[in-house]
């Protein structure tokens, strides 16, 4: 049985990512980015509060539907399609994506003024921080492309080893309460095989969770009964957060770091039990969503910061419009995007999506097979 909230989970969460990458213009923290204009702790406050949990959600489901994947393909289809999927996307998106966003950082920033393609010169020679806002080498969003790629590999490796010593999960399962404190080891992976304040090690830990345990559906049920504890828990912990980031002028570290890991875990299963509960459907929105999520999730940030140069000047002195106005236009145009490639098969193979024509011929050839069933029912 498909488990449609997972798709479900994975487009909601990528569509946040417009207002969230909109919001590092105005961060407070002196993290370097394409577009700059002044700190602003209300809206830095959207990043601080979904930065915990927002990129865990989608390495556990990515954990979760491995374990799925697995029912149908072998291990060598799967890593075949972690290439076709992960890999070409991330080169692409890498060579033909991210120049656009480090040359409007190098002239927003840095005043530069050749040419985009000029620049390409300065995009594959000047390697610094790997953000980009300087006009240098970046990978950008791609980063999750790559880490889950990498962790894809890491797995095939477990999933190899555990096959040929041939070790099989005990049928008594480990309590729940095990599920809820795996989450207490998360501080213990966060600077291991950290880039840019991303940990390799954690979210490989998160898959892993996904794969082995939360795959499970009577975890999966335990965990959509408890999910308005989890949200209760996860939302107070997540505002707790911000307030000590961000408002309350002074340090506590220690505190800060338990609301945040607090925070993680507790809404990455509260969203995964209202998930299970109110959005394992199907139908029009699922469809069109699931099939372009990826797409969506590859383009967003280059509209975002484009729009945010254009208006740079002309909405200086409107913060709030300055905010809104490039997140809805790119929210647009992003979708707008998504339909143009979705229509080549080109760029749907390079981007690691299927183009809509197939799917639209398969679903004539469905209609004709019903069709002509009913047509012999009736003679």
């Amino acid at each position: 049985m498909r488990k449609y909230y997972m798709d479900n989970l994975r487009w909601l969460t990528i569509l946040l990512l417009i207002p969230y990458h909109a919001a590092q213009a105005w961060n407070t923290w002196g993290e370097p980015n394409y577009i700059f204009f002044e700190e602003n702790r209300l809206i830095s406050s959207i990043i601080v509060f979904f930065s915990p949990f927002i990129m865990p959600l989608l390495f556990v489901l990515a954990g979760i539907s491995t374990k799925y994947a697995l029912h149908k393909r072998t291990i060598k289809q799967y890593f075949f399609e972690r290439v076709k999927k992960l890999l070409i996307p991330f080169v692409f998106g890498t060579i033909v994506l991210m120049p656009v966003l480090t040359y409007l950082g190098d002239k927003f920033n840095y005043g530069y003024t050749g040419s985009f393609f000029k620049h390409y010169r300065v995009f594959f020679t000047r390697y610094t921080d790997l953000i980009g806002a300087d006009g240098g080498f970046s990978v950008g969003q791609f980063w999750f492309v790559l880490y889950l790629f990498v962790i894809s590999v890491i797995f095939i490796g477990v999933y190899t080893v555990q096959n040929k010593l041939k070790v099989k999960a005990k049928e008594k399962k480990v309590p729940y309460v095990f599920v809820i404190l795996s989450g207490v080891l998360l501080p213990l992976f966060n600077e291991l095989l950290s880039i840019g304040g991303k940990s390799l090690a954690e979210y490989l830990y998160l898959f892993l969770i996904g794969y082995f345990l939360l795959s499970e559906e009577a975890y999966l049920e335990k965990t959509e009964r408890y999910k308005w504890s989890f949200l209760g828990v996860g939302l107070v912990a997540a505002i707790l957060n911000v307030y000590l980031f961000l408002w309350f002028g002074a340090e506590y570290a220690v505190v800060n770091t338990i609301t945040k890991f607090v925070a993680e875990w507790c809404m990455v299963l509260a969203m995964l039990g209202i998930g299970k509960k109110f959005l394992n459907f199907g139908g029009k929105v699922y469809r069109y969503m699931s099939q372009r999520s990826f797409l969506f999730y590859s383009l967003h940030f280059v509209w975002v910061v484009l729009f945010q140069y254009v208006f740079c000047d002309v909405l200086k002195q409107k913060t709030l419009f300055l905010f809104v106005v490039p997140v809805i236009l790119a929210y647009v145009a992003t979708f707008l995007c998504c339909e143009v490639c979705i229509r080549v098969p080109v760029l749907c193979f390079f981007m690691g999506a299927k183009a809509v024509k197939g799917d639209r011929m398969v679903s004539m050839k469905f209609g004709k097979t019903k069709e002509l069933a009913n047509f012999s029912k009736k003679q």
